[in-house]
C-alpha cells in the first residue's frame, strides 16, 4: 500500500511539473519556475539558422535499365528536371487508371522541366510493356524494372508506387496506391 501511494505521489508531482513548466513560459522568453516564496528566472536560449531555404531530403538512388526500345537510361541522364517516378504494372487497375493522368501532366509541364519515369514491374516487362505504352499513348519514359531497382527504392511493396523527385535530386514526396492529376500537380508546382 505504501509503495502506490509513493507512485501515484510521484505520478503527481510529474504531472505537476509538467503542467507548470507549460505555463510558466511567458512572451519574452523567460521561463519561470515557481517555489514557495521565490520566483527563479532562466532565460529561454533558441538559435535561429536562417540559411536554410528548404528541408533535408534524401537522395534519389541512381540507377540504369533498358527503357521499352532496348535503350539504357539511368537516373542521371534526367539530373536537373522533376521527376516523377512511377513504379506500375500492366495488369494493375489502380496503375492503368494512373497512367492517363501521367500522359496528361508530362504534356502540360515537359516543357518547364517535368520528366516522368514509368518502371514497369511486370514479370514479361520487356514482351509486354511496349506494347502496353503504344497502345495507350504513353508519351513519356517507360523502363524495364529489376530488383536491384526495387531494392534501391525500399522495396515496392504495393503499386503503383510513386516517388516526386526535385531538381536536386532529392525525394520530395512518396505516394503509395493511385494518385489523381490534381495531387501530382500540387507537388510538382512548387518544384518545377
Amino acid at each position: 500500500m505504501k509503495n502506490n501511494k509513493q507512485f501515484i505521489m510521484l505520478i503527481a508531482a510529474l504531472i505537476f511539473l509538467t503542467a507548470l513548466s507549460l505555463f510558466a513560459l511567458n512572451t519574452t522568453g523567460v521561463l519561470k519556475i515557481f517555489s514557495p516564496g521565490r520566483t527563479i528566472s532562466v532565460e529561454k536560449k533558441t538559435e535561429v539558422i536562417e540559411d536554410i531555404k528548404k528541408p533535408v531530403v534524401n537522395p534519389a538512388p541512381d540507377f540504369a535499365l533498358l527503357d521499352i526500345n532496348g535503350e539504357k537510361k539511368s537516373m542521371s541522364d534526367f539530373s536537373g528536371k522533376v521527376i516523377i517516378l512511377n513504379f506500375w504494372a500492366t495488369w494493375c487497375p489502380p496503375c492503368r487508371e494512373e497512367i492517363k493522368h501521367l500522359i496528361e501532366l508530362y504534356e502540360e509541364y515537359k516543357h518547364r522541366g517535368l520528366e516522368i519515369i514509368g518502371v514497369s514491374l511486370d514479370w514479361n516487362a520487356q514482351r509486354v510493356a511496349g506494347p502496353f505504352a503504344e497502345e495507350k499513348g504513353i508519351n513519356y519514359t517507360i523502363l524495364l524494372g529489376d530488383q536491384n531497382v526495387v531494392d534501391l527504392y525500399g522495396g515496392i511493396m504495393s503499386i503503383p508506387t510513386t516517388f516526386i523527385i526535385g531538381r536536386d535530386g532529392g525525394i520530395r514526396d512518396k505516394y503509395i496506391g493511385y494518385r489523381n492529376k490534381t495531387d501530382f500537380e500540387k507537388d510538382i508546382e512548387g518544384l518545377l
